[in-house]
């Protein structure tokens, strides 16, 4: 989502406050979850890090983390997903 049309389209799309999934995958190594979880609550207060899934890849390297969070704006969508993007341990945001 690095084209900001996007976020223009999904705001037309979508009626906030909105229940929003996410899914964030990065290499498995330890704390990748825990940081993933952390940030998701630095934009999103009522976040309950217990309602993320996680799956392995087939071969173990890569860990996917699909969260729902509730957001109230544009701008909290956007927020974290630029935060979630340029995390260190995360390769894709979708």
């Amino acid at each position: 989502m690095s084209d900001p049309g996007v976020f223009d389209r999904l705001e037309q799309l979508l009626e906030f406050p909105v229940d929003f999934p996410l899914k964030i995958m990065g290499r498995r190594v330890d704390g990748f979850a825990q940081a993933i979880a952390d940030l998701v609550r630095e934009h999103v207060p009522g976040f309950d890090p217990a309602d993320m899934e996680l799956r392995s890849s087939s071969q173990g390297n890569y860990l996917s983390l699909t969260v729902v969070v509730r957001l109230q704006s544009r701008q909290q969508l956007e927020s974290l997903y630029t935060a979630l993007s340029e995390h260190p341990l995360v390769r894709i945001v979708l």
